[in-house]
């Protein structure tokens, strides 16, 4: 049925106040009704309703500025949760993240994507189930799950469309299939959108500016957020800097493009590096034959800050290339910031932040007109699964549906 638009206007404005809720952590009415434009009696109707769902509470009185303290609002975060699942090529992380967006649980595992869907997602359901009886969360509270993985995808429908990490997995209707085994809203999107808006939520960069993030798994994908929304195309295929091409005669790649960064600097391309450089595969140890990319590219990336010169040479070339990429973005979108987030950055996440910052500050088009930050996520490895359980209270909670719309979820 549809919503009528008095009740969307309502709930866009109950999204509106509760979102400025959670950026400020506490704020009173007054300052609620300055920084919405919305009149103070309609302030004092949507915090009586918030109030009385239980998604906000009262949180003592601020510094009195010499009539009575006015009284602050803050989330009650234990009000509602999330899940966000990442479904990599190679493992999988789940978290359940609390109404502020606060991790309370995590799993993770490996070897799921192997499996046929079929088979991978009842055991996906059955291992959520767990985690949130682990962290004695009540079922009832949880707003659905945040399915995040590589692209590209159909979104709305909640499918794959493509073959990797098996042909199986090419328009299988992944999202509805979970959400029937979980009785569970889920909501499909990419791993690179889910880990650029999680960082909007966790306050990493200001919500008015308008940033990219550059997310490495086992791939390399991107996301860019202008105040807070998320810039999704037409197709919500959007910002795949991994499959930019940086050689228009290099080889063709899975996508179709030829020459494709993700080739040049992903983690599999640095693995094929090492193995191709003299003694470096016998010295780390490195199994051609292992498709575990992540954890060979670990390697490579603890002995480049270690001081062996042919592994930082190989993750300085990876960093310099990504740094081409970060200035391409920067450029398109005339960004304030770039964040690295995702499990490859984290052993040498340093080296990548200094030489992308270094090709950004000295090539990037408005260079001269404001300063581009290069930061790291705040969410670390667990970033896309994070930013889709985000994702998932930012649909419900910020954007807002009526309860009809979420019941068809399913």
């Amino acid at each position: 049925m549809p919503t009528s638009p008095v009740w969307g206007s309502r709930l866009k404005t109950r999204g509106l106040v509760l979102d400025l809720i959670r950026a400020a952590r506490t704020i009173s009415r007054i300052e609620l009704a300055a920084s919405s434009g919305l009149t103070p009696p309609t302030i004092s109707e949507v915090v009586r309703d918030l109030m009385a769902d239980g998604l906000i509470v009262e949180a003592g009185r601020g510094v009195s500025t010499g009539g009575k303290p006015r009284r602050l609002l803050q989330l009650n975060p234990t009000a509602r949760y999330s899940v966000g699942v990442q479904l990599e090529r190679n493992a999988c992380v789940i978290v359940v993240v609390d109404l502020a967006g606060r991790q309370v649980a995590r799993t993770s595992f490996r070897g799921t994507a192997q499996m046929p869907p079929q088979q991978a997602l009842p055991f996906l359901a059955t291992q959520v189930k767990a985690l949130l009886d682990e962290a004695a969360v009540d079922h009832e509270r949880v707003l659905g799950v945040g399915l995040v993985s590589h692209g590209p995808q159909d979104r709305p429908a909640g499918v794959l469309l493509t073959p990797q990490p098996t042909d199986e997995w090419r328009d299988y209707p992944v999202a509805p299939r979970l959400a029937e085994i979980l009785a569970l809203p889920v909501l499909l999107d990419n791993d690179a959108a889910a880990a650029a808006i999680g960082e909007y939520w966790l306050g990493t960069v200001d919500p008015r500016s308008t940033y990219g993030c550059i997310y490495m798994a086992t791939g390399i994908g991107g996301g860019v957020v202008v105040a807070g929304e998320m810039y999704r195309g037409s197709s919500s295929n959007s910002v795949e800097i991994g499959h930019i091409s940086i050689d228009v005669h290099g080889d063709e790649c899975p996508c179709g493009n030829r020459g494709c960064l993700e080739n040049y600097a992903g983690p599999a391309a640095v693995v094929r590096q090492a193995l191709a450089t003299s003694g470096l595969a016998e010295q780390l140890m490195l199994d051609p034959a292992d498709t575990d990319f992540l954890t060979g590219f670990a390697r490579i990336a603890a002995a480049a800050n270690t001081g062996n010169t042919q592994a930082r040479h190989l993750i300085e070339q990876s960093a310099r290339y990504l740094g081409c990429a970060a200035v391409t973005i920067t450029s398109l979108f005339d960004l304030d910031a770039i964040v690295l987030a995702g499990p490859s950055f984290a052993v040498a996440g340093s080296i990548y932040q200094t030489l992308i910052q270094q090709e950004v500050t000295r090539r990037t088009f408005a260079r001269r007109a404001h300063p581009v930050r290069v930061v790291p996520s705040a969410s670390g490895s667990d970033a896309a699964a994070i930013g889709g359980a985000v994702l998932v209270l930012h649909s419900e909670l910020t954007v807002g549906r009526a309860p009809t719309e979420a019941a068809h979820a399913l």
